[in-house]
């Protein structure tokens, strides 16, 4: 009876360990591509059957409460700027001047016309607060060995997928594929890492592409070319008023 109590605890002391180990490698790998705050500047290019379209932007960060993205390219959509703060999401288009307020409902949208979400962008979830989860693999993916983990919305969480599955390398905590299932579990889109560089003192991939899964034919790659990690920004930065100053808004980097 002593062995069989010891054996019952035993396992489930790891599965408890399990299950805070998938979420330490969930946390360090969001880390690694956040940080306490950041600012990228990236091209977008949408790839369809007959034709390409190319989007720039500059985008930041501070934590999961605050973003402001400004188009850069092309000329039709410079100076738009997307903001969150908290709860709340914003558009700015300074060719009609007119701020929008984005529903929650738009959040599962391609931005820009994108395969990239809003929620994307605009990180509105988190997949470290938002979801459970659980280490269901280990499989090597682009000569990485990577840790699968599945990823279960939380009952309450407000999220745009019903699963998500990660396979993050075991020893840099790179996010190398992530596979997002709606909420009948069917697949909508894989998006893929390549082009691992040393970028504002992080090892990082440089090189996204997001593939729908119904769509075969059509992709969108996102480049970043620059990258730098917890830089000061005060929480007054992610205003309307600075959303509005559209090509004149000064991001806190040189």
């Amino acid at each position: 009876m002593k062995r069989i109590l010891l054996f019952t605890v035993a396992i489930l002391f790891v599965t408890l360990i399990k299950s805070q180990t998938a979420t330490e490698i969930i946390k360090k790998s969001d880390d690694k591509m956040q940080g306490e705050s950041n600012y990228s500047e990236m091209t977008m290019q949408v790839i369809r059957p007959t034709w390409t379209r190319s989007v720039s932007f500059k985008s930041c960060s501070k934590g999961r409460d605050y973003s402001m993205t400004l188009i850069t390219a092309p000329a039709k959509d410079k100076g738009q700027t997307f903001l969150k703060r908290q709860n709340d999401m914003w558009s700015w288009n300074p060719s009609i001047n007119r701020l929008i307020k984005m529903p929650a409902s738009m959040m599962s949208q391609g931005w820009m016309g994108s395969d990239y979400s809003n929620d994307d962008i605009l990180k509105e979830s988190s997949i470290v607060v938002d979801f459970n989860h659980k280490i269901i693999g280990s499989e090597v993916f682009n000569g990485k060995d990577c840790y699968k983990i599945e990823l279960l919305p939380k009952a309450n969480a407000a999220v745009v997928w019903g699963k998500i599955e990660k396979w993050i390398s075991k020893n840099s905590y790179i996010q190398m594929k992530s596979m997002y299932y709606d909420e009948e579990n069917e697949l909508i889109k894989t998006d893929i890492a390549f082009d691992i560089k040393m970028m504002g003192g992080r090892e990082i991939p440089t090189r996204f592409e997001i593939i729908p899964a119904d769509k075969p034919n059509q992709k969108t790659v996102v480049t970043i070319t620059k990258s730098v990690f917890d830089m000061p920004v005060n929480e007054s930065f992610f205003s309307q008023q600075n959303m509005k100053n559209g090509e004149s808004i000064k991001f806190p980097v040189k």
